[in-house]
């Protein structure tokens, strides 16, 4: 067995891997520690709870004291660092959870997980630390990083740190930087889940500046299926892209999901554009593809459809979320909060 601590794994793409990876390995035996913020859900869990594999601990990984409990009690050899602030709107209204969560948190990680002499170190990061890109080319594991929101810096600043463990202390660590995921368990601040909410709700979908921004989406799914080949194959001290070669521009995401739900275009509200908005992000996945054999198993009409039934499924799920009663529904069920 593979003894794994994953943090963060309460979260979007945390709690899909978990999911993924438990169904698919019966060799991995998964501690989540998730500090279960805003966006934490222990309901996207509720089938690898069902698991003997899998076992879940509130926490804070910039808690020394508990992580080196983790770390001892389980034995851990392996990390998967998910953990992290990771949307750009709230960054920008405040930073510092930012910092002490995605730089300091990560810190504490790593150090713990020098002490313990980990076998490996996985650092799961995001194209937006690349910055910008104009209306050609595409980010590259070799393109030199320039952030420009407080969430890419924080973002950055851990990758930097991460691969300073790597040539200083020759710590076994590896970093995934990937394009904009979708999928389901999203939480509805992020754009697809929340043009989905919003149409079938009837409320307005707010598209910054003039919807024009092009961002790379991959389903969660094909994301998870390369981080795990990542972790398993990829090479120490080296960085990994992970994409799926699939630009479009908001306004046709939003068009998109309103064609799909049969609602009206009127529903479009153009607002003001949010400082520092990055124009363009697409990633250049040939690394991990030539080196690692992956390629994406899903395109992109047939998953934003799979991910639109999955929000008119489970109605009861994001609307919990938005209107609050999970803090609720996590003390009554899982006497947490």
């Amino acid at each position: 067995m593979k003894n794994i601590l994953v943090t963060g794994g309460a979260g979007f793409i945390g709690s899909n891997y978990i999911n993924y990876i438990l169904n698919e390995r019966d060799d991995y035996n998964i501690i989540n520690i998730d500090k279960l913020t805003y966006a934490g859900n222990l309901e996207n869990l509720k089938i690898s709870e069902l698991k003997s594999n899998y076992h879940f601990i509130k926490g804070d990984i910039g808690n020394a004291e508990l992580l080196r409990y983790i770390f001892e009690k389980f034995k851990i050899k392996y990390v998967i660092n998910f953990a992290a602030e990771s949307h750009v709107d709230r960054s920008i209204l405040g930073s510092e959870i930012f910092f002490k969560t995605n730089v300091m948190g990560t810190n504490v990680l790593l150090e713990t997980a020098r002490f313990f002499e980990v076998e490996k170190f996985l650092q799961i990061s995001t194209d937006e630390v690349y910055g910008s890109l104009g209306e050609k080319g595409k980010f590259s594991e070799t393109t030199p990083i320039s952030p420009n929101s407080p969430y890419s810096s924080s973002k950055a600043s851990s990758d930097l740190m991460a691969l300073s463990f790597f040539h200083t202390y020759e710590m076994p660590i590896v970093i995934t930087r990937c394009s904009n995921n979708y999928g389901q368990f999203q939480f509805p601040e992020k754009l697809i889940p929340l043009m989905i909410i919003n149409a079938l709700n009837n409320q307005k979908l707010p598209v910054y500046g003039d919807g024009l921004n092009v961002r790379d989406w991959i389903y969660v799914v094909d994301h998870n299926r390369a981080i795990n080949l990542v972790f398993e194959e990829g090479k120490i001290g080296e960085v990994y892209n992970i994409g799926a070669s699939n630009e479009m521009k908001n306004i046709e995401i939003v068009n998109l999901i309103l064609s799909q739900l049969k609602r009206d275009e009127s529903l479009i509200q153009y607002i003001k554009d949010r400082p520092g908005h990055d124009r363009r992000y697409a990633i250049d996945s040939t690394k991990i593809q030539t080196e690692l054999n992956w390629t994406p198993a899903f395109t992109f009409e047939e998953a934003i459809v799979k991910t639109i039934d999955w929000y008119l499924e489970n109605k009861q799920w994001w609307q919990r979320i938005i209107s609050g009663e999970y803090k609720k529904y996590y003390s009554e069920q899982y006497n947490l909060i």
